[in-house]
């Protein structure tokens, strides 16, 4: 299959290279008798270097050739024949197809050159990428698993004898270690998911007010030194969301926040609906939700802020550790239920501190009327 498509492209190759010798020829043919024959080799010497810088090689040369005998059958006296009784017209005719050949094989050379040298630029790349990958990896799947390892080996062990109080806080090491390790394995999951575009929303009524609570729930040990606020309305409607995408939005985004922030740092969670923002949507059916997680921590350095969401990225003065997907698996599954999210720094009173903000444009059920039937 792959020949049958190789023969093709060359087949067209070919028809492109005559096609566009014969299109400047016949366009120059009207004039012919207003323009030099040489201003004719310039413009087929142009053609051949243009068709040298996309074409393959035999193309290239089929037009160099094509170029020389239609210069000299039609534009060089005698016309309509191959003699050309004027010595010098013979030098030139000979020095223009030596230029053009050696023109289109140079600029094939330089062209093919070029594109070795960006495959090659882009597999450093990668090995650069994969390895910052690794060597993240290695720091975040050693450190639980060495967790979970040591805190087994001291409860089996029959040369200590262990307190029931201590075994206890061994077990819950074991259980933070594996809730780490659980979370960066579904990373790796949800973007391999992301990539492969296989994710597909599946919505249905989501009460933003009790997810959160219960992200915050399974983050308690995470986010035992932070103050935590959550602000949303009495009746907040129920949204049309996906349950799973939503959750692990939240979680990753404030997962990201306990982590880069220092102890006592305040992490607000607010949720808000019918607020003016940028999306086109009917206003019958549709009310754009926005979700606001903000912090005092130390915010992000402007000139980064751009790439925060990049799959791999991660910031140049970060502490060891993470793997730079959490916030690119962010966008995807915002994105994935046509959603955007914006991160800048705060500029207030409050002082520093990120503030990542996402818009949904969602089907709304209104809880109030729900609680007064």
């Amino acid at each position: 299959m792959k020949n049958i498509l190789s023969q093709i492209k060359t087949k067209n190759q070919y028809l492109i290279s005559m096609i566009s010798v014969f299109s400047v020829a016949t366009l120059c043919l009207f004039t012919r008798d207003y323009l030099d024959y040489k201003f004719v080799g310039y413009l087929l010497l142009v053609v051949v270097s243009l068709l040298a810088m996309f074409l393959e090689i035999l193309p290239v040369l089929l037009s160099a050739i094509m170029s020389a005998l239609i210069l000299n059958f039609l534009f060089i006296k005698p016309y309509y024949t191959f003699h050309i009784s004027d010595a010098e017209d013979s030098l030139l005719l000979f020095l223009f197809f030596l230029i053009a050949l050696i023109n289109g094989v140079l600029t094939h050379k330089i062209r093919k050159t070029e594109k070795i040298f960006q495959a090659k630029e882009i597999k450093v790349n990668t090995m650069k990428l994969y390895n910052a990958l690794l060597d993240s990896l290695s720091h975040e799947l050693r450190t639980p698993i060495a967790t979970i390892m040591g805190s087994i080996d001291t409860i089996q062990s029959k040369t200590l004898i262990i307190s029931e109080e201590n075994k206890q806080k061994l077990y819950s090491e074991i259980e933070k270690a594996s809730l780490r390790l659980n979370h960066q394995v579904e990373n790796l999951l949800n973007m391999s998911r992301l990539e492969s575009g296989v994710i597909k929303p599946k919505m249905d009524w989501c009460d933003l007010n009790e997810l959160v609570y219960n992200v915050l729930d399974n983050l308690k040990e995470n986010l035992q030194f932070h103050k935590i606020v959550v602000v949303t309305d009495e009746y907040l409607p129920l949204f049309k969301l996906d349950y799973g995408l939503m959750e692990q939005i939240i979680y990753n985004l404030i997962c990201n926040a306990a982590q880069y922030t220092p102890k006592g740092a305040k992490i607000e969670i607010k949720i808000e609906y019918n607020v003016d923002v940028n999306f086109e949507y009917n206003p019958d059916k549709l009310m754009p939700c926005t979700i606001t997680i903000s912090d005092d921590g130390n915010g992000f350095p402007v000139d980064e802020i751009d790439m925060v969401f990049d799959k791999f990225y991660r910031l140049q003065n970060s502490k060891t550790g993470g793997t730079g997907l959490g916030l690119s698996i962010v966008k995807g599954f915002v994105e994935a239920q046509n959603g955007r999210i914006t991160l800048e720094n705060k500029e207030d009173e409050a002082g520093e501190g990120a503030v990542f903000k996402i818009f949904f444009p969602a089907l709304v059920m209104n809880t109030k009327e729900i609680s007064n039937e």
